[in-house]
């Protein structure tokens, strides 16, 4: 199977490049003793996972608990779910660490730490830490701190935190301070418990970014990452991976040409409406149009429109885009976990326009 045989819009991933960034990672950790624990969240596949897994201790991190259920079939059964638990999701989780999961819960919670506590086979359970992006967590100075790893009781397995405030970072110094801080905090915290006579086994830090550019993790016991594996527009533009690194683009179809513009069919569902590139060094737009091998064949083509089914690529005058309705090219993300997102599978190639597997997605949650 060929690519130009492909309907479109849909997913392609170029193992290749998924492998190199997989192994740049790897060797980033090694060099600084620490595991991976690879965020499963955006490829959500178990054949990305099991690569991902390589030389790695087996425990994964996800974002919801079909993720969770999916991977646990498969076989990996250290998971994470990296999302702060609800009383309401306890019995799901009992039951999938019943049947041979050992899922690890997370919580900033008062109240949820005695739900977690008062469950029968309780699961393990890690204390969020904010370390910077006041999404969630704990300061490490918080009076609750020790209130919720007491009421944990013998739940508690550690603390974890997600640098996510990397995004705003700009450039590799900038990167690791961020990294640092996100570091000190988790030490701070984890000190802290330790002094109150708590068992702090785990403490998880991480995002792609601070993974990439950590100068120093002592400390810390694994890092997680995900949007790494695959790339994207924004990732490279904050220097978490090269601009050639990008191993996922969807493939579309011309479907029309007007005034310097093509029409797609890869809108906003296709692509997602992400446009966390605004803000960065360059504007991508909604993606960057590719050449059907993936490369910058057609310069800063970018898609300046994304309506529901309909994507507006506006043509680099010094690279013309010479292809009638029908013909074929690929567009790089802005946020691949977003653009993923509304597609079931990956068609993967292995740097050529040969589908060489097909590898399906969990989605949902």
């Amino acid at each position: 199977m060929n690519l130009i045989e492909l309907p479109t819009p849909c997913l392609v991933l170029d193992r290749t490049i998924l492998a190199r960034n997989l192994l740049v990672m790897a060797n980033t950790l090694k060099r600084l003793n620490v595991p991976l624990r690879p965020h499963m969240k955006t490829a959500k596949s178990i054949d990305v996972a099991r690569m991902a897994l390589e030389g790695q201790p087996g425990g994964i991190t996800v974002s919801t608990l079909a993720e969770a259920e999916y991977f646990a079939g498969h076989g990996i059964h250290d998971i994470l779910y990296a999302v702060g638990i609800t009383p309401q999701k306890l019995e799901q989780v009992a039951k999938l660490n019943a049947a041979g999961a050992d899922i690890i819960v997370i919580t900033d919670d008062l109240d949820t730490a005695d739900a977690i506590a008062a469950q029968p086979n309780p699961p393990r359970a890690l204390i969020e830490i904010d370390s910077g992006e006041e999404r969630g967590g704990l300061t490490p100075d918080d009076d609750r701190l020790t209130d919720i790893a007491r009421r944990l009781g013998r739940s508690l397995t550690g603390i974890m935190t997600h640098a996510g405030h990397s995004y705003a970072g700009r450039g590799v110094a900038q990167m690791e301070r961020i990294a640092e801080q996100e570091r000190n905090a988790m030490n701070q915290a984890a000190g802290r418990l330790r002094q109150h006579g708590h068992r702090i086994e785990i403490v998880s830090a991480g995002s792609s970014p601070t993974a990439r550019h950590a100068e120093n993790l002592s400390g810390i016991t694994e890092m997680r990452a995900g949007v790494y594996m695959f790339g994207d527009l924004f990732q490279s533009e904050i220097e978490t991976h090269g601009a050639d690194d990008i191993a996922v683009t969807v493939l579309t179809s011309v479907i029309g040409r007007r005034n310097g513009r093509i029409l797609v069919d890869a809108g906003g569902l296709a692509l997602s409406k992400d446009r966390s590139t605004q803000d960065a060094p360059v504007d991508f737009g909604f993606g960057l149009a590719l050449d059907l091998g993936g490369r910058r064949g057609y310069g800063n083509a970018i898609v300046r429109k994304a309506y529901q089914e309909h994507g507006v690529i506006e043509i680099d005058p010094a690279y013309p885009i010479d292809l009638p309705v029908g013909g074929k090219l690929r567009i790089a993300p802005n946020h691949v976990c977003m653009t993923a997102a509304a597609h079931d599978r990956y068609f993967v190639t292995e740097g050529g326009l040969e589908v060489t597997a097909i590898w399906h997605r969990i989605n949902g949650w």
